[in-house]
């Protein structure tokens, strides 16, 4: 269910430009003649350090790369704050041309322009916010923390131009009359709207405090992220041979890769990356190892140690609820949904209510199923919820003949990018050839060029699947660049992100079911980008509602399930012989199975994310004691917790979801 899309605060929607693989922007013919003078005064003068600097900047020139795509190799952590800086005032500069022209406001002049301006702050950002969910480390921390709120503070230089609002606001009061395409009176609603909720028509001191919550949001969203990363990474449920009863050999080869990287030759090591901790909470036959695992999976970030994130959460949802008044709203979730197509609080819980109810008297009969299979084995303790997977699991294979170790073996990873292409192919007339000459941050990125059924290149995919310590947890979709018309073709560079367990070298990457039904899905926001065919990249892509951005993604989570695919693509890695009809069967037969508990997990999350943000009057907030009281009140099994607790919670704390995770 995790899905990130990147986002800046920025009035225009601008992306990187297409960049041209020959010749030299202005910036490179400037650089090289300024490091080159000093060299015809004196072989020996000494080069003005800011100049080498500007010149060995990869964010300064055009990138020879093909497609445009950032040169990784090039890229230094040194190079981003001069790249920002640069860019914010080039910004400001575009920005502050088109707010003082004297020229009548036209969709030309006012929007257009905007559109335009920002493009090379995009480009910076895009890479940048990539990498610190991919390749986080100390220094890059730091540096985000720092670059966040000057982000939020230059956005509020834009969306309270008051000049600049008043252009939008001129060519949003004709665009009725103006002769505008559909597309344009599209945009121009969108930026008029958002102008408006960026807090454009508020004046004097609410003006003001407007910007210091904003800036102040950008620095804890920023803590919060960090802060959910280095706790998960700090966690190391380190096992010795004799601990390993009941996981299976792709289970342990797995857990001995992953502390061979740590050093720890010898040893076995779970983390709290879900490819690794879910399945060791199902299979692992050790209670007291399983408890460890899930108390550390379930209290990430509430530790009460330095990356604790109670405070976090409780700062962030006091602010959200000020801004939200300051704007005229009741609370912050009628914020966000006013403009979605929920529409309103009450709609998105009544969604809620129709799956919450149902699901919990379903989880109720599992829970029974459970208690059986505990009390003919004889089991002696209470049941808790590090018991309910492996309790599940057994469940599962006694009713429905369906071992979960059985289905991975036909969930391979090279099969499974064959089969989620072809797909693409059939519906779309796409195909994916892989490149090995565009550069990555990370050598176990791949990248596909992308090509529509004329042989035209659209764009290029990259695919980073394999857990590490320096990324964050989940699966999601976002972009080095979008598509857009408006500055030329610019084609869509797009990433799916997962975090599967990397096998020994030479080994086969095994996928549970439900990682491949994922790995669907975000190819589904993927194919979202890629397919993305307009002229203005405030409306590219995945630029969307919330609520809507989702449809694509769970519609074509739906193709790996159907009978013939798994036919042709679910295929034994060893033997290559196709999942047999039998187990086809009982996969489908026990497809509801456990789904009870599967829907109270984030369903769970849900609730609580739409009862933060429907706080009218927030005082301290006691994160677990909230937690416990609104989904006490709600009826949830004891033994289910959320699947995000909100010290973990990165879609509303980190990832803007806030009161969209129902979506």
């Amino acid at each position: 269910m995790s899905k990130h899309r990147f986002s800046i605060l920025l009035t225009a929607g601008a992306v990187a430009l297409a960049l041209s693989t020959t010749g030299c922007s202005p910036q490179q013919e400037q650089a090289t003649e300024e490091t080159q003078a000093p060299q015809e005064q004196s072989q020996t003068a000494v080069k003005d350090p800011s100049q080498v600097a500007a010149a060995t900047n990869p964010f300064f020139n055009a990138w020879g790369t093909p497609f445009g795509a950032p040169p990784f190799d090039e890229i230094k952590t040194e190079h981003f704050m001069p790249a920002f800086e640069q860019a914010m005032e080039k910004h400001l500069k575009e920005v502050d041309a088109i707010a003082t022209s004297d020229s009548l406001p036209t969709f030309t002049n006012t929007v257009e322009q905007l559109e335009l301006s920002g493009a090379e702050l995009v480009r910076v950002a895009r890479v940048f916010f990539n990498l610190t969910g991919t390749e986080s480390n100390d220094e890059m921390q730091a540096l985000q923390r720092e670059i966040s709120p000057l982000l939020s503070r230059h956005s509020n230089k834009i969306q309270m131009n008051p000049e600049l609002f008043q252009r939008i606001k001129a060519v949003h009061a004709t665009r009725n009359d103006s002769n505008l395409k559909a597309e344009q009176v599209r945009l121009v609603e969108r930026l008029y709207n958002e102008a408006v909720r960026s807090g454009a028509n508020l004046e004097g001191a609410d003006r003001e405090r407007f910007a210091e919550i904003n800036e102040r949001i950008a620095t804890l969203t920023t803590t919060f992220g960090q802060n959910m990363l280095n706790d998960s990474t700090d966690f190391k449920l380190v096992l010795e041979a004799s601990d390993l009863a009941g996981m299976s050999q792709s289970m342990i080869d797995a857990a001995a890769a992953s502390a061979k990287a740590q050093d720890m030759e010898g040893k076995y090591l779970i983390t709290l990356q879900r490819s690794s901790v879910e399945p060791f909470l199902q299979f692992s036959e050790r209670r007291d190892l399983r408890e460890k695992a899930f108390k550390g999976w379930a209290m990430r970030g509430d530790n009460d140690n330095e990356y604790d994130n109670k405070a976090n959460v409780e700062e962030i949802v006091k602010l959200r609820s000020e801004r939200a008044k300051l704007l005229g709203y009741k609370h912050h979730s009628d914020y966000v949904l006013s403009n979605t197509m929920a529409s309103s609080p009450e709609a998105a819980m009544d969604l809620l209510m129709k799956v919450w109810t149902p699901a919990v008297a379903k989880a109720e009969q599992e829970r029974e199923w459970i208690l059986e299979l505990m009390k003919e084995e004889g089991a002696d303790h209470k049941f808790e919820a590090w018991d309910w997977r492996y309790y599940a699991e057994k469940v599962r294979k006694a009713r429905f003949d369906l071992d979960q170790g059985e289905i991975a073996q036909y969930f391979e990873l090279e099969n499974m990018l064959k089969a989620k292409f072809h797909v693409a192919e059939q519906l779309f007339g796409l195909t994916f050839t892989e490149r090995n000459d565009i550069p990555v941050y990370n050598p176990v990125v791949r990248v596909w060029e992308v090509k529509d059924a004329s042989g035209t290149s659209i764009g290029l995919f990259f695919g980073d699947y394999y857990a590490r310590s320096t990324k964050r947890s989940g699966a999601w979709m976002s972009a080095f660049r979008t598509q857009q018309k408006l500055a030329g073709d610019v084609k869509p560079l797009i990433i799916n992100n997962m975090n599967l367990n990397q096998p020994a070298e030479g080994e086969a990457t095994l996928m549970s079911y439900s990682d491949a039904v994922t790995l669907f899905h975000e190819f589904g926001h993927a194919l979202h980008g890629l397919l993305s065919n307009v002229t203005y990249p405030t409306l590219a892509g995945t630029s969307v509602s919330r609520d809507w951005v989702e449809f694509p993604a769970q519609l074509y989570e739906h193709f790996i399930a159907e009978p013939e695919m798994l036919k042709q693509f679910a295929r034994h890695y060893k033997t290559n012989e196709p999942m047999p009809d039998a187990l086809i069967k009982r996969i489908k037969d026990a497809s509801t199975f456990n789904q009870g508990f599967a829907t109270i997990e984030y369903t769970a999350s849900a609730l609580v994310d739409m009862a933060y943000h429907k706080m009218t009057e927030v005082d301290s907030i006691d994160v677990r004691a909230f937690e416990d009281k609104i989904l006490g009140d709600y009826g949830k099994p004891e033994e289910i917790i959320m699947r995000h607790r909100s010290t973990h919670f990165g879609h509303i704390f980190a990832g803007g979801y806030d009161s969209a995770y129902y979506a």
